[in-house]
């Protein structure tokens, strides 16, 4: 694409959505360190990336990023490309500043890894969090707008950035719901 240069990319976990294939090929020379879940990078290896570029984060492992902190969290949600599943491990990330705390939450269904995670790093000046593709029969792995919101306060964040929403049609319910409901949930 339109980018000279990437220097920092994160994979959070190994689905089409969040690893995909042409995409990450048209970025493989321009990408000078990627950071992934532990057994992501086997994709990428198999891909033909430059293993040195490839770094596998364990739940709570955390490294330095020039003056920036990176600690993979916990999410709840699982991995697998076509019928192979339980491969690689599926994460969150805390990207840490002398200023300012970010969340990545991936993909995660609700629960309490929000709360110990919040408690853990204290506050955030921004939660980017899943909200979308959800379903009543899927209560672990995609969280319902509602809950997006809970698991933003949980994390003691300051604005609630919410995405995984109007792109990819994996769930039933219509395109623009999942933005109503949390606006009226962070509303109420």
């Amino acid at each position: 694409g339109d980018f000279e240069k990437v220097d920092v990319l994160l994979l959070t976990h190994d689905h089409y959505d969040h690893l995909d294939y042409k995409t990450l090929l048209k970025l493989k020379e321009k990408v000078k360190s990627i950071f992934c879940s532990l057994g992501v990078a086997s994709h990428l290896h198999y891909w033909g990336f430059n293993p040195s570029v490839i770094h596998e984060l364990d739940w709570w492992e955390a490294t330095v990023i020039d003056d920036l902190k990176l600690t993979a969290t916990p999410s709840r949600h699982f991995s697998g490309r076509t019928l192979k599943r339980a491969q690689t491990l599926w994460s969150s990330f805390v990207l840490q500043s002398e200023k300012h705390n970010l969340f990545l939450g991936g993909d995660s269904g609700y629960g309490d890894h929000f709360k110990e995670i919040g408690s853990k790093f204290r506050a955030f000046d921004i939660a980017i969090l899943e909200c979308g593709q959800y379903n009543h029969k899927w209560p672990l792995i995609h969280m319902t707008p509602e809950q997006t919101v809970q698991a933003n306060i949980d994390l003691n964040s300051k604005v609630l950035f919410p995405v995984h929403w109007g792109k990819f049609a994996l769930a039933y319910h219509p395109w623009n719901e999942p933005i109503a409901r949390a606006t009226a949930e962070a509303i109420a």
